[in-house]
């Protein structure tokens, strides 16, 4: 893809990215479901989604999450309580994604609001602990023999319903990024490799035009990786 296409394709994904609209995965331990949610949180506008691991870390399966993990920062909690207490103070709900008599129909809630879906792990769903936690409940009608869908498939059918909600609202139509991390986040997208480069070492990124284009000194030592003046690297 040419620099120029590829500059503006990312500046069309980070006009919608919904800031108020996130996931956070509950000791999932399966990377292919992990991958697959990363990959639906790209889908939908997510900016950020929220994880409390498992014994096993985070894993992502690339084919399944075909490189989403690059557009959507995955911020690890050392406990639920962590993740929790970090959502509220920001002003999510909690929904948690549950079969229970609590639970209401996906459909009738509104994700209009600033949402945190929580879902839990493969085999036991979210936990007492996250339930206690949670403003909402939300179930996904069933109507055969089977309880319950894959945790990634239950997560996308919820997501969707949020953005068909937040397209109706015209919350996809402006810019929701405060300025600053638009400014951060168009720099790490478009030049990944200099932002490493930069934030190993505690540097200010360079400057950079409307077009993507680097037009301010780059750090000493910063390695030759594109010509200066393209709008993207190799």
């Amino acid at each position: 893809m040419p620099a120029s296409d590829r500059c503006n394709k990312l500046d069309w994904v980070l006009q919608r990215r919904q800031p108020d609209l996130t996931v956070l995965a509950e000791n999932l331990y399966k990377p292919r479901n992990f991958s697959a949610i990363v990959r639906t949180c790209d889908a939908v506008g997510i900016n950020e989604l929220h994880a409390v691991p498992g014994d096993d870390g985070l894993g992502v399966y690339w084919k399944t999450s075909q490189g989403a993990e690059k557009w959507v920062k995955v911020r690890a909690h050392d406990t639920l309580e962590a993740a929790c207490a970090h959502l509220r103070q920001r002003g999510f709900q909690l929904v948690a994604a549950h079969l229970g008599d609590e639970a209401k129909d996906y459909r009738a809630l509104d994700y209009t609001c600033p949402t945190a879906l929580v879902v839990g792990t493969e085999l036991f769903g979210v936990s007492d602990a996250a339930l206690a936690e949670a403003d909402q409940q939300v179930k996904i009608p069933m109507m055969g023999v089977t309880q319950s869908l894959n945790v990634s498939v239950a997560c996308a059918i919820v997501l969707y319903e949020a953005m068909r909600q937040r397209q109706a609202a015209g919350m996809y139509g402006q810019n929701r990024l405060d300025d600053a991390l638009l400014r951060q986040q168009r720099f790490e997208w478009l030049h990944p490799k200099v932002a490493e480069f930069c934030r190993q070492r505690g540097l200010q990124y360079p400057v950079m035009d409307e077009e993507g284009h680097v037009i301010g000194d780059f750090p000493r030592g910063t390695p030759a990786l594109f010509d200066k003046g393209r709008g993207s690297e190799s």
